[in-house]
Formats: structure tokens, sequence, C-alpha cells
């Protein structure tokens, strides 16, 4: 693969609004490029508000080399939903690398199904998700690898399953990159707590943020159930 495309990858990761995104690589690791070493990570799309749950791709990407150069590359990021986009990475001992369109040629899945058996890796990896109680009526979703909690929103088995306890759906927010709360859409109580606890873990998050909405899961799908907090400041602006 080329070295010059993987380092502009991962200074892309770096760049503005585009921040906390997978880094390069330490001198001298290799990480394989299979489809078992897959892994996903959420990130943020300032401004953006996604009404559905398919995968459309980012785009070219612009990235400035340490020597001043400007490459343009492609790499296997997804507008996702709401104000989210989902990155497909490779995952080494100390960081991830992005993965290319070409990567997944050369493992013969498409976005669909390179991201189905990144959920899968993260479970067998990192573990199934876990639900904790948290203040206010809220859930935390955790697992061994902090800074991948927010990926579990991509678990759909997970969240169906949970959703069976909820019949009027789950309501969730992915502030930060280790954050992952939900409540129940029928207690009121606990969605104004989940609005609050939201608003200020993704204020706190800076370089970390994934998402400022809350999401809707009912009927096996996600929605955006309150847009992002740009899109509310703008609404509230014009009444």
């Amino acid at each position: 693969m080329n070295v010059i495309l993987r380092r502009a990858v991962a200074l892309a990761c770096f760049a503005g609004a585009m921040a906390g995104a997978a880094a390069a690589p330490p001198e001298g690791e290799q990480i394989q490029v299979s489809a078992s070493n897959l892994l996903v990570v959420l990130r943020e799309t300032p401004g953006a508000n996604k009404q559905d749950e398919s995968l459309q791709p980012f785009g070219r990407i612009t990235a400035q080399l340490p020597d001043g150069r400007k490459v343009e590359f492609e790499a296997s990021w997804y507008q996702y939903l709401g104000d989210m986009h989902l990155r497909l990475v490779f995952d080494g001992l100390q960081q991830v690398q992005s993965a290319l369109p070409a990567d997944l040629q050369q493992l013969h899945l498409t976005p669909e199904q390179a991201l189905a058996q990144a959920v899968h890796n993260l479970r067998a990896r990192y573990g199934a998700p876990v639900v904790e109680p948290w203040n206010g009526g809220l859930m935390l979703v955790r697992g061994k690898s902090p800074d991948l909690d927010s990926s579990y929103f991509l678990d759909r088995e997970f969240w169906e399953q949970t959703a069976r306890d909820y019949p009027e759906g789950i309501v969730a927010a992915v502030p930060g990159h280790g954050e992952l709360v939900f409540a129940r859409a029928d207690d009121e109580d606990a969605l104004n707590s989940l609005r609050f606890s939201a608003a200020a873990l993704f204020a706190a998050e800076r370089g970390a943020r994934v998402s400022s909405a809350l999401y809707l899961f009912k009927d096996g799908h996600w929605s955006v159930f309150q847009a992002p907090q740009q899109l509310q400041d703008h609404a509230n602006a014009d009444d």
C-alpha cells in the first residue's frame, strides 16, 4: 500500500474539525491489513444532520504533508447518522490505521460487510458491551477499551436485545469517544437528565467529540431523536 497515501490518511486525522481520527502507527509498527483486524470508530461531522443510517462515502480528503505538499485521497470514512460519521480502521498495538477503499476491495468486502466484520471484531477483541446504571435513570454502555465505548452504538445485535425491555424504544447519546449513555424513551425525567448530561459531556470533550444529537432506537433501527446542538441553536435564533 502506498506509504505517502498512508501518511496522508494519518495526517488528515488531526486536521481541523476532523481531529481525533485514526492516527499514524508508531515508527516501525506494521499494522495488519486483514478482515480479522478491522475495527470501526465514530467521529463528529460538524454541521451535519443525516436522517438515515445508510453509509454515504465521505468523499475525497485533502491533507498536507510535513514538506508542505498537499495530497488528496479517499479513506473508508462514511457519513452515518446525525452529525456522526464512521471510519473503518485496522487495529495496531498502540494506534489504529485508516482503511482505504482499496483495502476493502482487496478483502472482497463491501462497506456494509466491513462494518459488520468490524463490530464482530470489536466484540471478540474487547468484549460484548455491558450495561451499568448511572445517575438520573440513565444507563452506561461499557466495553474493555474505554476509547472504543462509542463504537458499541453500531452493535445492532446488542441494541435489539436491550430494546426488548423497552417497548417504547431507547434514546441514546454518544457525546465522546468513551461515552455511550441511554435512557428509556418513555421516561421523561430520564430524558431530561440525558439531555443535560449529554450536552455537558459533549462540551467537555473538545478534541474527542462524537455527537451533540440524541438518537432513538426503535423497531430495529436508529433515527435522530434530537437534532445536533449547532442546528438547534440556529433554529432557536430563527424563532
